[in-house]
């Protein structure tokens, strides 16, 4: 299959400084649905021979020259081969429409990644590994239950976006006619849509920002509306996704088989993130000895998009290493 021809921005556009210690380019690779998607390839400068490689994604509407491409750059500095790529309808990733998610596609997202790494020359295609930030975290964690190629996967900060479409947060609204409730304006939203040949987005993140917002949302508006970590393709720092995009997270539970994981899983949350149950809840699904839950004292959800000091860098190469052997 020939990958659709993509127009990717060369100069050095990320939120995060550039790493001397790493070699960068661009590169695509396409997904079993015939999308194209566009990454950022970090390599170890001086690296000889096959490396383990890792596959970053997110967060939930991020693109990659955010959170996951610092990941990667990082990870790079330790020695393995990286790419942070935007998923499916985003950024500068191919398909259409437009900023639509999905629970299945984005899934196949991070295992089209393994795909493009497991083939590369100075790839070893027993060794290779992915992280998933936030909502990309569930998706990470579920691409772990399908491909047994994976074997290793941190889930960072992580959301279980099916979970909290469905049920709200912290399951508060947990009942059959709430849902049918949200599915049929929703439905309603698909006829509009239709009539109008466009899709209704959903809105990023709040602005201007309420008076009274809960201190999760404040935390989302000092990373995607101010310098620290806006980004013109990012859709939380825009328009947002589409309104229908929601309609499939409420019918696909993407964690259910969680515990069929054979491959070693590390999540990492912060001790005081408003998302921090969704790791709790996984963690307990998950089976075997190589399974663990890191909290991070103090830290936010969003101080693991990109606070050095709190990110446990040290602590992904450990795993890694252990698990990438």
């Amino acid at each position: 299959m020939t990958d659709e021809k993509l127009n990717l921005t060369q100069e050095w556009d990320k939120v995060f400084p550039k790493s001397d210690k790493v070699d960068h380019k661009k590169v695509t690779f396409h997904n079993r649905y015939g999308i194209t998607l566009a990454a950022d390839l970090y390599t170890p400068k001086n690296a000889v021979g096959e490396l383990p490689a890792i596959a970053v994604s997110g967060p939930f509407g991020a693109v990659k020259e955010q959170s996951s491409g610092l990941y990667a750059q990082k990870m790079a500095e330790y020695g393995y081969l990286t790419i942070a790529f935007d998923p499916s309808y985003t950024g500068e990733s191919g398909g259409q429409p437009r900023y639509v998610a999905s629970p299945d596609i984005n899934t196949e997202d991070f295992c089209a990644a393994v795909d493009f790494l497991s083939v590369q020359e100075n790839v070893d295609p027993e060794r290779v590994g992915i992280i998933g930030i936030c909502g990309w975290g569930g998706m990470a964690v579920n691409a772990a239950v399908q491909d047994t190629r994976i074997k290793a996967t941190a889930a960072m900060t992580m959301y279980d976006m099916t979970r909290v479409t469905a049920n709200g947060y912290f399951d508060a609204e947990d009942s059959e006619q709430t849902r049918f409730e949200k599915k049929r304006a929703m439905n309603a939203q698909r006829t509009e849509d239709y009539k109008s040949d466009s899709y209704a987005l959903a809105g990023g993140v709040v602005d201007p920002l309420p008076d009274d917002a809960p201190q999760f949302v404040k935390d989302y508006y000092a990373y995607y509306k101010t310098q620290r970590g806006y980004h013109p393709r990012s859709l939380n720092s825009n328009g947002g996704w589409n309104v229908t995009s929601s309609l499939p997270f409420m019918n696909l539970p993407i964690l259910q088989y969680a515990s069929e994981i054979r491959s070693a899983v590390l999540l990492v949350h912060g001790e005081k993130a408003h998302s921090r149950y969704f790791s709790e809840s996984v963690y307990k699904k998950l089976n075997g000895d190589n399974k663990e839950l890191r909290i991070i004292p103090g830290a936010s959800h969003t101080d693991l998009y990109d606070q050095m000091s709190l990110i446990p860098f040290e602590k992904l190469n450990t795993f890694f290493q252990e698990n990438l052997k």
